[in-house]
């Protein structure tokens, strides 16, 4: 059975979609839901689809170490709520891990939904770093359990966790990347927001991990930048509309 977590906070607008289609998937799995306090009936929601849900503390690393704690099924999936999945993602992955019992896990190509060019950009350029084994928890990864728990899980840091954890992941061995179908994930993270802020906040947030700042102080800055550049950009389209 493949096991899918989903971390959640303030998703109701995003999460019946997911579990819609999921619930179209044949092949067996169980759906978990950790939500981190929403207030917007996102776990409500979720029970009404029969997903599982469970509680933790604001943050992804937490929830996502949460729902694998929780989980039954031999393959885990994480998957994030503003996700677009087909009908036959699962039993794609339940293939791929199939032809290649030593993979301990992966991801899916990703794609950025709206016309941006920028959306377009982010998918070439996600496709380039996962060729140097680079993926995050947008791109739905998927590892098999015994794997997971040999390297550790997920760790309840602040920031980085999916970065954190693939990097173990790549040192368990040779991952795969499902081409087909792939994700669709939504871009509003990006709304308002100046690419070429975008790509250096992305480089700067990677140099001070690897300068070994402390996730919280990471999660703080970046999210300090985002608000800034929505607010840079709600300026600049009042002063011009």
């Amino acid at each position: 059975m493949i096991s899918v977590v989903i971390p959640t906070r303030n998703e109701a607008d995003s999460l019946p979609g997911l579990l819609a289609a999921l619930g179209r998937n044949a092949e067996p799995h169980e759906v978990i839901v950790v939500d981190a306090g929403s207030d917007d009936g996102t776990a409500g929601l979720a029970r009404q689809a029969g997903a599982r849900v469970l509680a933790a503390p604001p943050g992804r690393g937490a929830q996502l170490a949460r729902g694998a704690a929780a989980a039954r099924g031999d393959v885990l999936l994480f998957l994030h709520a503003d996700t677009r999945f087909l009908a036959d993602g699962l039993a794609r992955l339940r293939q791929a891990l199939a032809r290649d019992p030593d993979c301990p896990g992966g991801n899916f190509r990703l794609l950025f939904e709206g016309e941006r060019p920028f959306c377009r950009w982010l998918e070439g350029f996600y496709a380039r770093i996962r060729a140097q084994g680079v993926y995050y928890g947008d791109s739905g990864i998927f590892v098999r359990r015994q794997v997971y728990e040999r390297i550790g899980g997920f760790r309840p840091i602040a920031l980085m966790e999916d970065y954190d954890f693939t990097r173990r992941l790549e040192r368990a061995g040779t991952t795969c990347c499902i081409e087909e179908p792939p994700l669709v994930t939504s871009a509003r993270r990006f709304e308002g927001r100046w690419p070429p802020a975008i790509v250096w906040g992305w480089l700067e947030i990677h140099a001070l991990y690897h300068l070994g700042l402390p996730p919280a102080l990471l999660a703080k800055r970046y999210d300090s930048r985002r608000r800034r550049g929505r607010q840079g950009e709600s300026s600049l389209k009042g002063a011009t509309g």
